[in-house]
């Protein structure tokens, strides 16, 4: 690898920001590298955890701990240094007060607080700016935070497993296992990327899951939202397992008993009814963006699924397909019935690969990258 060309800076740079992803949320992931006017690496860092120091400043203290000058260096970080005082201070003022002369970013950061400043603070002190180098990278690194940013939403990422024939169930409800534990087990690091693992009651009483991530290494659990609209989530179910997770149920009605029941095992009850007494889903991820969710991950029965859809709250498709063919059974979606090709959804493929015996298809709908 020759680490004398400047992409080789930020191909490390996003590999870094990768390494943040399990940790940076709400924050988003981002990586820094420093380099020297003679092409040597100075130090490199990527985000901590939340109120913890940011790519920058952790650059800036391997550069110490490796005993390393920073005066004249250049820094790779894939997003803007921030510019304001929240958690943490203003990483533009690190930078300049360490006598970096030049910084490539890859985007501008979406957070209003931001948005420029922290380019125009280190223009402003003399500094080379440089933007757009690993800019889709840096952006698909970070894409529901994007969209919290700009939609005030989180992103929603769809996933399901079914046969060649889109089933995902048979008749009778089986649905263990369609997709091989390759797939299985690669569903689990989707999961584990997520800030909100979303399911339904209906799941919930008829499988009685955990939701968790089972992943030896896993950094954290995602919270868990269970779409309730009458208020059924069991005390007794297994899902109340999982230590150390939040817990969000919410629900169409009002009752206190029921709702209390859930409280006092550390559930945010939220009821949020739409005109036909349902959960208004477009209010509920409204309501998870103000709690700084930036990605939800979707794991639920056709009948949720088809609801999402239907109200094109679903953003990406994460759909595992088994070689095999089921006939009759429960498809992905309950979308109901079109009576023109154009009434469906149209989506754009992202990526298609073999996961073991399976494939792992990723699509999106289309025009929904363009925010």
């Amino acid at each position: 690898m020759d680490f004398t060309h400047p992409d080789t800076w930020m191909r490390r740079a996003l590999a870094l920001a990768e390494q943040a992803r399990p940790i940076s949320p709400p924050n988003p992931a981002v990586g820094c590298v420093l380099v020297s006017p003679s092409g040597e690496l100075v130090g490199e860092g990527h985000t901590q955890a939340v109120g913890q120091a940011h790519a920058e400043v952790m650059a800036l203290r391997d550069a110490a701990a490796r005993g390393h000058a920073t005066a004249g260096t250049t820094a790779y970080v894939t997003l803007e240094p921030c510019a304001h005082q929240g958690r943490t201070g203003p990483c533009c003022d690190a930078l300049v007060a360490a006598g970096v002369t030049k910084v490539v970013a890859s985007l501008q950061d979406p957070n209003p607080r931001v948005a420029g400043q922290g380019f125009a603070r280190l223009r402003a002190a003399g500094v080379e700016v440089v933007v757009g180098p690993g800019a889709a990278a840096a952006r698909e690194l970070n894409i529901g935070f994007f969209s919290r940013m700009v939609r005030g939403v989180p992103w929603v990422r769809l996933k399901a497993a079914a046969s060649l024939d889109g089933r995902t169930a048979l008749p009778n409800g089986v649905s263990q296992w369609i997709t091989s534990e390759a797939a299985r087990a690669d569903g689990q690091v989707w999961r584990a990327r997520a800030d909100v693992v979303l399911t339904g009651i209906g799941t919930v009483l008829q499988d009685d899951p955990m939701m968790n991530v089972r992943l030896p290494d896993a950094a954290r659990q995602p919270a868990l939202v269970i779409v309730d609209s009458q208020l059924q989530t069991p005390p007794g179910a297994r899902l109340w397992g999982v230590g150390g997770r939040r817990v969000i149920v919410y629900t169409a009605v009002a009752d206190p008993a029921r709702q209390q029941a859930l409280q006092t095992l550390g559930a945010r009850v939220v009821r949020c009814a739409d005109e036909r007494g349902k959960v208004d889903l477009a209010t509920m991820l409204k309501d998870l963006a103000r709690h700084e969710t930036n990605e939800v991950h979707v794991e639920a029965g056709h009948k949720l699924n088809g609801s999402l859809m239907r109200e094109s709250l679903v953003d990406e498709l994460l759909l595992y397909q088994a070689p095999k063919l089921l006939g009759d059974g429960a498809g992905i979606a309950a979308l109901g019935s079109f009576s023109t090709l154009d009434q469906a959804p149209e989506w754009v493929w992202r990526d298609i690969q073999p996961i073991g015996p399976d494939l792992r298809l990723r699509a999106v709908m289309a025009g929904r990258d363009h925010f």
